[in-house]
């Protein structure tokens, strides 16, 4: 199948790109006391020269003491901000458009982890998975700090001039603690239902949207497998997970990344769609699919293995050809190859070199 549809912009009304592919956020803490540099600068702009359409940053973390788990890893506040320029700058240099993951890491922070290893981790109950609970509940003055946090570090993204801001919400951090009942047993205005578990994150949504104004891109990452429990469901059935997006959708989300870790699976029994799929159906919203394009092994088994076959597209190609979603990112692959989204266009693609964890060692 020619990869054509790959390669049709994207015309959002808040966000128009030049093609559907977007950069996977992938964690690479290379950036000295959570500041990003010159290598992290450079790591960007090689995919944006390499034809990525959008580039979604690795997790940066907010102004909260309990948001990090490794000092490595890039915070979004204070001196990092103007690394974070640098990047922007590199990038719409190179023509590509990109959004920051804001994130906090919730419960996965053990403790004495993170630039304030002295400071509790956060989860709404104090769980860090079901029945573990080894931490107190948030307090409500806490939780406000946390969505003011949040808030502010998107309006930190479009003043530096981001295309767009995207919220981690997927695989059991933080605001994913809020959504997944396994570790918000809170019986106050946050817990209870699961359209209650998402008013955490409707919340920040809302004070973000109030404080960029309505044409300002908001994207939200959710999935519902967790680190905790791979085979964990937010929402059991269609019904389910129309009624965990509508508050996220009228909050102002713009666009939903919908995390699986092989995008071909269908998310629902009695039909093909996938996650994406089925969000795109329900909302009318533009959705992103993720989960091991162009590789025949998801991403954990490569992690533990070392290596993954290269795949071809044709699932993909016929997926998106039936506007099952709107764009696709592509993780590994790209780690692999920085000019993925080139060689894919121009039929190169027996020259791609296929994923190994041995890649993680350098940021290149």
């Amino acid at each position: 199948m020619q990869p054509d549809i790959l390669f049709k912009p994207f015309n959002h009304p808040k966000l128009t790109l030049k093609n559907r592919i977007v950069m996977a956020p992938m964690t690479r803490q290379f950036s000295p006391n959570g500041i990003p540099d010159e290598n992290v600068r450079d790591y960007y702009r090689r995919r944006a020269e390499g034809g990525v359409g959008l580039i979604i940053t690795e997790g940066t973390t907010i102004a909260h003491k309990a948001a990090s788990s490794d000092a490595r890893i890039p915070c979004f506040h204070g001196a990092a901000l103007d690394g974070w320029q640098q990047v922007v700058d590199a990038v719409h240099g190179a023509g590509g458009k990109i959004a920051p993951q804001l994130w906090h890491v919730g419960g996965i922070r053990k403790p004495g982890q993170g630039p304030y290893p002295e400071y509790p981790s956060a989860t709404p109950s104090g769980l860090i998975a079901p029945g573990k609970q080894v931490l107190e509940p948030l307090s409500t003055t806490e939780i406000d700090e946390i969505i003011a946090a949040f808030t502010q570090a998107a309006v930190d993204a479009q003043r530096l001039g981001f295309d767009a801001v995207e919220l981690h919400g997927a695989h059991g951090y933080l605001i994913d603690n809020f959504f997944w009942e396994g570790t918000n047993q809170r019986t106050d205005e946050y817990g209870g239902s699961l359209v209650k578990r998402t008013r955490f994150a409707a919340k920040i949504v809302q004070n973000i949207r109030h404080r960029v104004g309505e044409d300002f891109p908001i994207i939200l990452r959710f999935s519902q497998w967790k680190q905790q429990d791979f085979a964990s469901k937010l929402a059991q059935t269609p019904a389910e997970l129309e009624q965990f997006l509508a508050p996220l959708s009228t909050a102002g989300v713009d666009i939903f990344h919908c995390s699986t870790r092989k995008f071909w699976e269908p998310e629902f029994d009695g039909s093909d769609l996938n996650l994406a799929g089925w969000v795109k159906q329900l909302t009318s919203k533009a959705t992103i699919s993720v989960g091991s394009v162009g590789l025949t092994e998801e991403f954990i088994a490569t992690y533990r293995e070392g290596t993954a076959e290269l795949a071809g597209l044709d699932e993909l190609i016929k997926r998106m050809e039936a506007d099952e979603f709107d764009l696709i990112a592509v993780g590994r692959a790209l780690l692999a190859n920085t000019d993925w989204a080139s060689k894919v266009q121009s039929g190169a693609m027996q020259s791609l070199r296929t994923f190994s964890k041995d890649q993680l060692a350098e940021l290149v």
